[in-house]
């Protein structure tokens, strides 16, 4: 099943304080968005990789790429993304912010789709923590839910072309509330499945975890030296 790779990397990144796109930060040397571009560059069924960037940043898509201005929200970043993607089978959905994915995660949510008759699949974690819902004042514990059943939603997200257009089409303030693309599958009645994510696959959303990546990198990379 061949595939284009979506990238999403317009966000501003407060969090990090760096004063630049979070995608663009530096981490082990390069720009946080060059290690996703590598990982899937390795993919062999990926054909086109389009990344979606703040405005005035399109000079940062890595050579041999496609950049284009990313939108408010996440779901419009996508959908800018896809727009410009040529025509495959199946879109990986990935984040800038979660430069560690492996070409393997990649390979593993495609062949699911593949394998399975759904419109999705998701990479995600079981959760490990006991799981309280609270009231309405944000504090009162209302209920503990049954965590067996419960994952912890990462990218990357694959899909089958045609059932993420039609859920892209979906009203802007629909777009707006959706905080992953998934979550406009199910709205549509789409089938999603969730695949078990690596456990380096994480989110660098805070100097904390930046320094965290850069100590998983360095591990990979000295693992990778003959």
């Amino acid at each position: 099943m061949m595939a284009v790779a979506l990238i999403v990397a317009a966000g501003r990144g407060e969090r990090l304080g760096s004063g630049r796109p979070k995608a663009l930060v530096m981490l082990s040397g390069r720009p946080m968005l060059h290690w996703s571009v590598d990982s899937l560059r390795s993919v062999r069924a990926v054909t086109q990789i389009v990344i979606a960037l703040p405005e005035g940043e399109l000079g940062a898509a890595p050579e041999g790429t496609i950049g284009v201005v990313g939108g408010a929200t996440r779901s419009e970043s996508v959908r800018a993304a896809l727009t410009a993607a040529a025509a495959a089978e199946a879109v990986i959905v990935h984040d800038a912010a979660r430069p560690l994915a492996s070409p393997e995660l990649f390979e593993r949510t495609l062949a699911e789709l593949e394998r399975h008759e759904c419109d999705a699949v998701i990479a995600a974690v079981p959760v490990s923590d006991t799981i309280k819902e609270v009231g309405e004042d944000g504090r009162t514990v209302r209920a503990t839910l049954e965590r067996a059943r419960l994952w912890a939603v990462q990218t990357p997200q694959v899909f089958r072309r045609a059932a993420l257009e039609r859920a892209l089409a979906a009203p802007a303030e629909m777009l707006a509330a959706a905080t992953d693309d998934a979550w406009l599958i199910e709205q549509t009645g789409g089938v999603v499945r969730v695949t078990e994510s690596d456990p380096g696959n994480l989110k660098v959303t805070s100097p904390t975890d930046l320094r965290i990546a850069e100590m998983l990198l360095a591990e990979r990379l000295a693992g990778a030296t003959p």
